[in-house]
């Protein structure tokens, strides 16, 4: 299938999506200073819920289609925000935004391993498994040299972020199951199942003392990791995919740790390591490896050439 080829407003659309799912690694950093992990999630899929559920009543569309298939979107709010969150944000309390941002680029190749696995028409490609190879050499890259010195971050840290990734691996394959659905929904449905299934958890194991903060600044990036990086992230990325094309709009998973390390490093005063920056490249290069437009590209210049 060729790749849509994409204007100057869908490079800037992608852009802006890069710059604002790294920058939820960013203010997730800031939140966890005060808020514990869990009660961060219930802030970030309740919020970001409702600035949804007001979005479709602007829009005209029912949320009908959600309700009646309430049990699937119990699941999918699981792999694909209450445990990722969950996992993501107890990380972060040990680990910067930027290390916790590569990490999560491994997203992909967990993805193309568990497609592999539970799917008949996803099989892994010589080329994607060489890419999925060149992903797992860099997340173990960036894993091991503290895994017996705590160096750059506690290891449970960096693997919990990991198992992030795998969870939004099975995310995306039980995601199919939506596919009849229109996104925006399907990604509201999500969110509030996602608070109705970390509410009572949060109710029960933590007093209000726990869960709220007198610092501005705290609820600032409260706010801002809900209702930009991750409602209006939505809404942008569906666009996005409207107009450029799913294939398209995955090329995000290369800005994200960019947009992350930037924001860290100039206001959080983070710095990776010589060797997580080794990882980084290692990951990156699996990425391009695994999307594969930059070798079908260079067959056909190559083609080209030759004729």
């Amino acid at each position: 299938m060729a790749t849509r080829s994409m204007s100057a407003s869908d490079w800037g659309q992608l852009l802006l999506l890069g710059a604002l799912w790294g920058g939820s690694f960013f203010f997730a950093r800031i939140a966890v200073a005060e808020i514990p992990p869990l009660a961060l999630v219930l802030y970030r899929v309740s919020i970001a819920a409702l600035v949804l559920h007001v979005w479709l009543r602007l829009r005209s569309i029912s949320f009908a289609p959600a309700i009646a298939r309430s049990a699937s979107f119990l699941g999918l709010a699981r792999l694909n925000n209450v445990i990722p969150f969950s996992l993501i944000f107890s990380g972060q309390t040990e680990i910067g935004a930027g290390l916790a941002s590569v990490l999560y680029a491994t997203t992909p190749l967990w993805t193309a391993l568990v497609a592999n696995l539970l799917t008949a028409d996803e099989k892994l490609s010589p080329s994607k498994l060489t890419g999925v190879v060149l992903g797992i050499g860099g997340a173990a890259t960036m894993i091991g040299p503290g895994f017996f010195s705590n160096f750059g971050g506690p290891t449970w840290a960096k693997l919990a972020v990991i198992g992030a990734a795998v969870s939004y691996a099975f995310a995306a394959v039980f995601a199919k199951r939506f596919r009849d659905m229109k996104p925006v929904v399907v990604a509201t449905g999500q969110l509030t199942a996602s608070t109705i299934v970390v509410m009572p958890i949060v109710l029960l194991f933590y007093s209000p003392r726990d869960i709220v903060s007198a610092n501005i600044s705290i609820w600032l990036a409260v706010g801002t990791l809900a209702i930009v990086t991750t409602a209006f992230a939505f809404i942008l990325y569906f666009n996005l995919i409207a107009s450029a094309g799913a294939t398209n709009a995955s090329l995000v998973t290369l800005l994200v740790p960019a947009s992350a390390i930037i924001l860290s490093t100039a206001f959080l005063g983070e710095r990776l390591e010589p060797y997580e920056f080794l990882g980084l490249a290692l990951i990156v290069s699996s990425l391009v490896v695994v999307d594969g437009r930059l070798l079908r590209w260079r067959r056909r210049s190559d083609a080209h050439k030759k004729s």
